[in-house]
């Protein structure tokens, strides 16, 4: 008899009782004149003994704005230095940060800020075609008439505090120096009498992510959630104080902020931050010209710098780790990391958000093709079993869905009892929806997906929200939408759309709609006009056979 899918990350290394704030304060204790920070975009570099005063100084002055414990605040800004300022800076003073995907729109933006009653935002102005500070405007015009601190929107009910990153000045808002300048020695006093009171099982982090059932879910973790899968993270990548790890990856997502920045400040180790996005070449000549012993990225981002035309002009012989996580691996592309790269203990990881994200990571000590064909094996003080549709554990080798319990367990969806429930059952076991296998090893492999879900460059794409969100579109009676396999991307976004009778639409009149509401990557790629959807004889859409039709219109392209 099979032994059953289940298995548990057996460790020596204990699970560490830091809140955030008490984690800087040990490593910067530890580690002061290291390298923190390196955010070449700003030219700001900072040691840990530097990084820690002005976190602190931050901490403090947000509370001297009349924050409390347990106040949300969001940032809504691409990668910047004052973003992993303010990861730590919130935390510390007893706040909860909301990370807000800076590709959202103005409808995905009003849903974020008023799911968790944000009282203060932080932005930019702008950054490349997203004017931050408009589409704010847009949503709250009042901030026009509003002193600092006094914003009082009817769209935005409980935010009050707009601080801008930016010297220049706007109406209603503050800029970040200000705050800064608040964290005087009183001010410090107060942060002071605040940590005390804190707990690492208290909610430090709002991540949001897209659900089956349309809106976007708040998922609510704690110190000991993020902290602790940062630091067994940086074990797995075998992390010390001498590293420098490159981080092209966006600091809203668990990639960035846990994956990234939790997994070097947790070892003392220094984060380099290329620029505000993605860009192979400021990318590789951060790992050059800082001597990076680690890079970040999702598959498409490694190809991006593998194929671009002055990649070999590059000295990247200090790589030696990173994680390559957000979708499947090409063997091919992971061989070209290792050789070309230098980056021969490279990681596999796999996790969500609601789990802190990291469940599975392989090691250095994995083989190559185990680094591609699976995620790896369980994560230290965690536990994994794969149930049948009935709840009962399969065997191994069996397929089976992904349950997750332990530290890394989110405390549940933001004032969203019903789907937490559905998500975490009375014994505290996450339902991933994901279908994987376990083998004899206690490798995992993920198969598939319970969840409706496409995967595109690393981002998650939720169909039921775009679906929901086209039912807006006055012409639009019907809409369906999926994934379909791309080359580049592993998969692409494709809406099938019954029009209004009388009605007549083009596919660049519902991308250009969708544009303006929602985030780039949720926008299809392809639209196609259909009279009818393939149905079960019960009524239920058949989306494989959507894909199927759309692979064969695929293939039958060269022909034409």
């Amino acid at each position: 008899m099979r032994a059953p899918s289940y298995v548990q990350g057996v460790s020596r290394q204990p699970l560490l009782g830091d809140t955030v704030g008490s984690l800087l304060d040990r490593i910067a204790a530890s580690h002061p004149e290291r390298p923190a920070l390196v955010v070449r975009s700003q030219q700001v570099r900072l040691s840990y003994r530097e990084f820690h005063a002005e976190v602190e100084r931050v901490a403090a002055g947000l509370l001297a704005l009349g924050l409390q414990r347990g106040d949300r605040i969001s940032i809504w800004a691409p990668n910047r230095a004052e973003w992993v300022v303010l990861q730590f800076a919130a935390p510390k003073a007893g706040l909860i940060l909301v990370n807000v995907n800076p590709a959202y729109r103005v409808h995905e933006l009003e849903f974020a800020l008023n799911k968790v009653s944000c009282k203060a935002l932080v932005l930019p102005r702008r950054f490349k075609a997203s004017h931050y500070l408009d589409m704010l405007n847009e949503l709250a015009p009042e901030l026009a008439g509003s002193l600092p601190g006094e914003l009082v929107a009817a769209r935005l009910p409980a935010l009050r505090e707009v601080i801008l990153l930016d010297e220049l000045p706007a109406s209603g808002t503050r800029p970040w120096s200000n705050v800064v300048a608040l964290g005087d020695a009183r001010a410090i006093e107060h942060l002071r009498s605040v940590e005390r009171e804190l707990g690492f099982d208290d909610p430090v982090n709002i991540q949001f992510t897209s659900g089956t059932t349309g809106a976007p879910k708040g998922a609510t973790l704690t110190h000991h959630n993020i902290i602790n899968n940062g630091y067994f993270i940086g074990e797995a990548m075998r992390l010390t104080e001498q590293d420098r790890l490159c981080i092209p990856v966006p600091f809203y997502h668990c990639f960035g902020m846990v994956l990234g920045n939790l997994a070097c400040v947790t070892h003392g180790a220094c984060m380099v931050i290329p620029g505000e996005g993605f860009d192979a070449i400021a990318t590789l000549e951060a790992v050059q010209e800082e001597r990076c012993t680690g890079l970040h990225g999702v598959p498409t981002m490694f190809i991006a710098e593998l194929e671009h035309p002055e990649f070999h002009r590059f000295d990247l012989s200090s790589l030696r780790t990173g994680i390559m996580a957000g979708s499947p691996c090409p063997i091919e592309v992971m061989r070209r990391v290792v050789s070309e790269m230098h980056m021969s203990e490279v990681t596999i990881a796999y996790g969500m958000t609601e789990t802190s994200p990291v469940s599975f990571q392989t090691t250095p000590e994995d083989p190559l093709e185990r680094r591609v064909d699976s995620v790896g094996r369980i994560h230290p003080h965690l536990e994994v079993k794969l149930v049948d549709e009935q709840g009962r554990t399969v065997p191994r080798g069996a397929t089976g869905e992904l349950c997750t319990r332990g530290y890394s367990v989110m405390l549940g969806y933001w004032e969203d009892d019903a789907r937490t429930r559905e998500a975490i059952d009375t014994a505290r076991w996450m339902h991933t929806g994901d279908l994987a296998v376990l083998d004899e090893d206690g490798y995992c492999t993920i198969v598939g997906r319970l969840k409706d879900m496409i995967i595109r460059g690393g981002e998650n794409v939720y169909p039921r929200e775009i679906e929901e969100f086209l039912y807006t579109h006055p012409k639009v009676q019907d809409v369906q939408v999926f994934g379909v396999p791309d080359a580049k991307f592993g998969e692409q976004v494709c809406a099938w759309i019954r029009l209004r009778e009388g009605c007549e639409s083009t596919e660049a009149e519902i991308q250009s709609y969708c544009r303006h509401h929602l985030a780039y990557f949720k926008v299809p790629h392809y639209v196609r006009f259909v009279d009818a959807f393939p149905m079960t004889v019960t009524g239920k859409v058949q989306k494989y056979l959507m894909r199927d039709a759309m692979a064969e219109e695929f293939a039958a392209r060269p022909a034409a």
